[in-house]
């Protein structure tokens, strides 16, 4: 795959200002995807009260013993989450929920040295997924990446890594992204450098809502984190009227055709998701009189998506970064 080639030899600085600030630039020189004010007018007259709240692990999928091994078990969930398509019935809860399944059964299988060892046929059997997983070589070589490092770096453990960023969210993000070159989520559109970091801020905010912002995730930084540009989010925002489309995208999105990674189209439609996600945290933040979290507006906008709807529109693009 061409998602880990050039444009991620060097590790760029992660800062929560630069994916703001250049995810912003890109939705000020989009052409294909354009933000409306208005509809997020809508959506936040539509609350009455507060952002509804999501908790980590709504779903009751995930993997917590409130120690070291829930930290090793985020750091491989988030190092394998993405892409779930082609194959229309796999999704996200059978990756959390079939890794929590190992865990369970030998709460080794995670260990450095093991990571280093998987193959992709050997992960779909732990995951117990009946056929290949989309992109299963890319997500074993990247598991032995991580253990590789792990390994090198961190004693083995997650929870060393975890230490090393001082109760820092912006330093973790940092370290995860300088640490394991598949986390290097940045691409180039117009000749400016976009910087996105899904996986690498997700971990983070695993970490946070699954330890309750204590322990090891305690951030004091937490706000610094934006929101997590997937294929679900900007489908969401798309329905309720925030992103717009042009007819072209509109078309290849509506009939599910794949939309190649590090297009403008493709990075347009990410970019412009954090910044809209951006406008409407200040809206919401502004009518409650108090902070609201990037994160917490992310699960809300994701726990729609993967709700009853199943007409939602999301597109298609094969990468190891969503």
């Amino acid at each position: 795959m061409a998602d880990h080639g050039e444009r991620n030899a060097v590790a760029a600085p992660f800062s929560s200002l630069a994916v703001r600030s250049s995810t912003e630039w890109v939705a000020d020189h989009a052409s294909h995807v354009s933000i409306d004010p208005a509809g997020i007018a809508k959506v936040v007259d539509s609350l009455h009260g507060d952002l509804p709240a999501v908790s980590w692990d709504f779903e009751g999928i995930h993997y917590f013993d409130g120690g070291p091994l829930t930290a090793q078990y985020l750091l491989v969930l988030d190092t394998l989450n993405f892409c779930f398509w082609p194959d229309g019935d796999l999704h996200y809860d059978h990756l959390a929920a079939g890794l929590k399944r190992a865990l369970q059964r030998d709460n080794s299988i995670f260990d450095a040295k093991s990571l280093k060892s998987f193959t992709g046929i050997q992960l779909r059997e732990l995951l117990e997924w009946p056929r290949p997983l989309p992109l299963e070589d890319e997500r074993a070589r990247l598991l032995a990446e991580v253990g590789t490092e792990l390994e090198r770096s961190f004693d083995g453990q997650a929870v060393n890594l975890i230490l090393a960023a001082s109760g820092s969210a912006v330093a973790l993000v940092e370290l995860v992204a300088m640490h394991f070159p598949g986390f290097r989520d940045h691409s180039v559109y117009k000749g400016h450098q976009v910087f996105l970091y899904k996986r690498a801020q997700i971990f983070v905010a695993d970490l946070w809502g699954a330890f309750k912002g204590q322990g090891l995730g305690a951030f004091a930084d937490i706000a610094a984190i934006t929101m997590f540009a997937d294929y679900i989010v900007p489908a969401v925002l798309r329905q309720w009227g925030i992103l717009n489309y042009s007819p072209k995208l509109a078309r290849i999105v509506d009939n599910l055709e794949e939309l190649s990674s590090g297009t403008e189209e493709e990075i347009e439609i990410r970019a412009c998701t954090i910044a809209a996600v951006e406008m409407l945290r200040e809206k919401l933040r502004s009518k409650a009189g108090k902070e609201v979290l990037s994160v917490q507006v992310d699960w809300w906008l994701w726990s729609s998506g993967i709700g009853a709807n199943k007409n939602l529109r999301f597109h298609r693009t094969r990468t190891l970064y969503y």
